[in-house]
């Protein structure tokens, strides 16, 4: 559920966020880039990769929760608060998730940003819509490779990411444990 609700929040600012990115982009501001968008293409258009946001995501959390889990079993078998192995099981569970859904990740930025230049290659006019259009045409532009364009800036994107989420929260589940154990009273 939180997958479902976070995506559907944030895949419009993704949209205006990978919009504004792309060369030679038109939109010098993202109230800008919401405006044109609206006014060009309608609401589908901040939600035209929602699917496809979501068969991303909820394969990358479940790779990235159990590769955690596992990797603190590992090296800290105990599970006692160590900051050594949050960092390092965070950062490698994040790696792997990033690297094993970064196909997904390049089909949802070709549907957010309907890149011009790949959907005339592609002999596609109009706009693209739907993840299997979206394969298809990676496929046709790039071969297997098209699909992990990227792999690197995204895996060392989530190292950090995830190896500080994961600190932090083992941080604060470490200081509440610790208040609820030293608070209640001896019998």
């Amino acid at each position: 559920m939180a997958t479902l609700l976070h995506d559907a929040v944030m895949n419009p600012a993704e949209v205006v966020k990978q919009r504004m990115q792309m060369y030679n982009s038109q939109h010098r501001s993202a109230l800008s880039c919401v405006r044109t968008v609206w006014r060009t293409e309608g609401l589908g258009a901040f939600y035209r990769s929602y699917t496809t946001q979501l068969t991303m995501n909820i394969p990358f959390q479940s790779i990235h929760f159990i590769t955690y889990e596992f990797l603190q079993e590992q090296v800290n078998p105990h599970r006692g608060y160590n900051p050594q192995s949050h960092i390092i099981s965070g950062g490698l569970a994040g790696a792997l998730a990033a690297a094993a859904t970064t196909p997904l990740d390049v089909c949802k930025t070709l549907l957010n940003t309907q890149e011009n230049m790949a959907l005339s290659l592609a002999n596609i006019s109009g706009r693209l819509s739907g993840m299997a259009n979206a394969f298809r045409t990676v496929y046709r532009l790039n071969g297997l490779a098209g699909y992990f364009k990227g792999i690197q800036a995204r895996v060392i994107y989530q190292i950090p990411s995830t190896a500080i989420s994961w600190s932090v929260y083992e941080f604060f589940k470490y200081i509440l444990t610790k208040h609820q154990l030293d608070s209640r009273t001896p019998y």
